[in-house]
């Protein structure tokens, strides 16, 4: 996608329209929360800081309520729902709301969505809390938390070129399987550093043909070998596990799962024993996403790429600024060492970074979010020269 004037007056003009026009997700009844904060201090004295409550997002008519013959209770196990997992924690958990916002903002018919939160056990902050925050700051919102054991996976971690990469919860994803209720059968996976400023839904619908049990934008052109060390490729044996396939990078931070399958296959036993081998020979050195590579790269549902403009943190060591790939936009993703409200909080944020600031509940946008009435935008046409990526 390329802007057609100066990068900073085309953000701003794209975040006023991606966040004041209310007419691209027809089913949604917008009922404005109130400007009040919820804050959350922790026994030990960890601030997870305050949030306003955000809106409250209706059904439309044009939408069949979920809760209609139910007294308004939602099952987790209603395979009608778009299921969204996520992973909640005191460290991204401005990330997770902001991006529980942005999705909710831009659903066809928000109610319609049951969010699955998945909460370290040994988090600064307990699930419990954590859960609280959530129900305060959305009131109306469809969701459960899980509690992740972290000794689960801890023994399997091998060290990585970034710390944070070895935080267990980034493993979560390996156990949803066992980790969500039975009953749930298929759910979108996505990282808490991303926004969606498309129809939740349009991702949810995607086929997994062939009996595929993942589906996620691919990137062929990307050098696979680089995601695996000199050791592996000269090793006799495992290079050989690619043998049949034609392997394409993928990022984990968004997938549409298929749990039957997921779980009939013991998908989660094979990422541990790809775990295992490195532990006793390092054969990578990112964290999470090479034990994916290695069980499903060659076999993934291709999602178009409007579903994960990943990258927008930077690379994984120093962090910089990174600018939208060529094509429409579904999904940010601020994948890579810098996050967005980080940055914003410390004055040096990189331009897209304030793509994300108008779904930050945080409590100190109260005065921006006051103020929200005295933006003005131009037409599409002058933002981009490709109206599709809405």
């Amino acid at each position: 996608m390329r802007l057609r004037f100066p990068m900073k007056s085309a953000v701003l003009a794209f975040v006023v329209f991606l966040v004041f026009i209310p007419q691209f997700s027809v089913g949604i009844r917008m009922i404005p929360g109130r400007i009040a904060a919820v804050s959350t201090t922790v026994g030990n004295g960890f601030d997870l800081g305050s949030f306003v409550e955000a809106p409250e997002y209706r059904n439309g008519k044009e939408c069949v309520s979920q809760s209609s013959n139910r007294e308004n209770f939602v099952s987790s196990c209603d395979a009608s729902l778009v299921h969204v997992a996520m992973t909640l924690d005191s460290e991204y958990l401005r990330g997770s709301i902001a991006a529980v916002h942005s999705m909710l903002r831009h659903a066809s018919c928000p109610e319609n969505v049951f969010f699955h939160l998945i909460a370290a056990e040994f988090d600064p902050a307990s699930p419990r809390v954590l859960s609280q925050l959530v129900r305060s700051t959305f009131p109306s919102l469809n969701f459960k938390v899980y509690i992740f054991r972290e000794d689960t996976v801890i023994n399997f971690i091998s060290s990585s070129i970034r710390q944070a990469l070895e935080n267990p919860l980034n493993y979560a994803r390996n156990y949803l399987g066992d980790i969500l209720d039975p009953c749930v059968d298929r759910v979108i996976y996505l990282d808490s550093d991303i926004i969606v400023v498309d129809d939740i839904t349009k991702l949810w619908n995607t086929s997994l043909t062939e009996s595929r049990i993942i589906g996620a934008p691919e990137y062929c052109h990307a050098n696979f070998t680089k995601y695996f060390t000199s050791g592996f490729w000269s090793d006799p044996a495992l290079p050989g596990f690619f043998s049949g396939r034609k392997p394409c990078y993928f990022n984990t931070g968004v997938m549409v799962m298929d749990l039957v399958r997921w779980r009939e296959g013991n998908y989660r036993e094979k990422l541990e024993t790809w775990m295992q081998i490195q532990k006793k020979k390092r054969i990578y050195d990112l964290g999470s996403l090479p034990p994916f590579l290695l069980v499903f790269a060659g076999n993934v549902e291709a999602i178009d790429h409007r579903w994960n403009q990943h990258g927008l943190g930077g690379d994984n060591v120093r962090g910089s600024c990174r600018s939208l790939h060529k094509g429409p936009v579904s999904l940010l993703h601020w994948s890579g060492k810098g996050k967005p409200w980080v940055r914003l909080d410390e004055k040096r944020p990189c331009p897209l970074d304030h793509l994300w600031e108008p779904y930050d509940l945080y409590e100190h946008k109260i005065e921006r979010a006051k103020d929200q009435s005295l933006f003005g935008f131009s037409s599409l046409s002058e933002l981009t020269e490709d109206s599709s990526f809405l």
